[in-house]
């Protein structure tokens, strides 16, 4: 079944999903403590961002000048943020996979044709355990500079996800400029499809950016080294409407633009030079729908995220997890309670000779205590496992191991079932990936594949879903 990004049910149900597991509160607070030392790299790391970028190898290769701009801009890198705001897909919000994401343009020598590009790749889908991606250099002629090379399906820049004209999306130093960007500083009333505007003739469709089509058109126009003229825009799978664009301008005055053609299914591709508006344009930022809507608060969203699409928002504030605070089951007509140990789960209500002799008849085929149940099902196929199934998709390993630390307790033995099943296919799938990232896995499927299918029968994934 093929997602619907106008959709706005789907929207309220895929985004909120997408806040709460894709970029754990902790990965931000290492990330951003790192990154205001200076200590890019150990940022990257927090964020499980691996840098394929040698500094030392890109001055020899492209000049110091180049380097000291590189690596300006990566002391400013905030990685959590950019993971924020990669393309995503349909059902599980999960990172757009196989995709060569452009964040930086250098042009050498003052050459336009000649330049070279800071780049995030995100791994094929069979590949994407941990929800890891990837730092590198494109510069055309190959694959990356550093001391490594890796095998990518896509290494060239996709036109359509490109984050070099959307700088606020992962720069710390520009992050303030979201506001105006994502149309925060309109206020709610100013909706696109209440006004007369030529461009609305194309549909109203709910989550498109029409008001900002214009002046991002002119952004790129202008970065392309045009005065104006023809920009596509993706309206859907393989449908592109024709923007107009009268003149690029200087940036000073709004720019004027017109629909050339309706939207059609001929697809935009490497073939036609027209320049394509990139996704992080087309759409209405998810985070500003999200807070519009009342669905999220702005303490949830990514603190430079809050900050400019809701300055002056009181903080957010982590809630614990309630470890070791004893539940209660029904069990011979009275309510029992089941609770942590010694590190692990236990009958409280039932002295240890009790278990034991209603554990051995449980061995011996008999029926076991209501408790005694529980807890083998807290085991087994917890209330729990769907969050721990999130966060294991979305690579928040010790985010997983503490929800089950907390009901479990930490000297736990997993006993067969269901979530001994999904930790289990979650380190097969690292496996694969570093296999990937050394090279010895090619582009087919890794040993982890046939496990995570049969576990990801639970639920559809399109190959292509929707994407920001």
């Amino acid at each position: 079944m093929r997602s619907q990004p106008g959709n706005p049910d789907f929207r309220s149900s895929f985004w909120p999903r997408v806040r709460e597991f894709a970029v754990p509160p902790s990965m931000i607070e290492v990330a951003t403590a790192r990154r205001a030392v200076g200590d890019w790299a150990g940022a990257c790391a927090a964020a499980r961002v691996d840098a394929d970028v040698d500094l030392r190898s890109v001055a020899r290769t492209h000049g110091r000048e180049l380097a000291d701009q590189l690596r300006a801009d990566l002391r400013h890198l905030a990685p959590d943020l950019l993971r924020w705001h990669l393309p995503r897909i349909a059902p599980d919000g999960l990172v757009r996979p196989g995709l060569t994401v452009a964040l930086a343009r250098y042009d050498r020598d003052g050459r336009r044709g000649d330049a070279v590009h800071l780049v995030a790749r995100t791994p094929p889908a069979w590949a994407d355990a941990g929800q890891r991606f990837s730092l590198a250099l494109w510069d055309g002629a190959r694959s990356g500079s550093g001391p490594r090379r890796h095998p990518h399906p896509h290494p060239h820049p996709d036109r359509r996800f490109r984050l070099d004209l959307h700088r606020h999306l992962w720069d710390a130093r520009r992050a303030g400029e979201l506001r105006i960007r994502s149309g925060a500083d309109r206020p709610p009333g100013d909706d696109p499809a209440a006004a007369p505007d030529p461009l609305t003739t194309v549909g109203r469709r709910e989550g498109w950016a029409v008001r900002r089509w214009p002046a991002e058109a002119a952004l790129l126009l202008r970065a392309e080294g045009r005065a104006g003229g023809p920009v596509a825009v993706r309206v859907g799978a393989g449908r592109h409407l024709l923007l107009e664009v009268a003149s690029a301008g200087d940036g000073t005055a709004p720019p004027e633009a017109r629909i050339a053609s309706s939207p059609s299914r001929r697809r935009v591709g490497p073939r036609r030079p027209t320049p394509v508006l990139p996704d992080a344009a087309t759409w209405v930022s998810p985070d500003l729908e999200l807070l519009r809507g009342g669905l999220i608060e702005a303490g949830r969203l990514h603190p430079l995220v809050a900050s400019a699409l809701a300055p002056g928002h009181a903080p957010g504030t982590v809630s614990r997890d309630r470890a070791g605070q004893p539940r209660r089951v029904r069990c011979r007509g009275a309510w029992h309670r089941i609770g942590l140990v010694g590190g692990a789960l236990v009958a409280l209500d039932h002295d240890p000779a009790e278990v034991r002799r209603e554990e051995l008849l449980a061995a011996l085929s008999g029926t076991p205590l209501p408790c005694l149940r529980a807890i083998d099902e807290a085991h087994r196929h917890p209330e729990c496992l769907p969050e721990v199934r999130a966060r294991l998709d979305h690579g928040d390993t010790a985010g997983a191991l503490a929800v089950v630390e907390a009901l479990l307790g930490p000297d736990a033995r997993l006993r067969d079932g269901a979530l001994r099943d999904e930790l289990e296919t979650a380190a097969l799938r690292r496996v694969t990936y570093g296999l990937f990232r050394a090279g010895l896995a090619g582009s087919g499927p890794g040993p982890a594949t046939a496990e995570r299918r049969r576990t990801r029968d639970r639920r559809s994934r399109p190959r292509h879903g929707i994407a920001r």
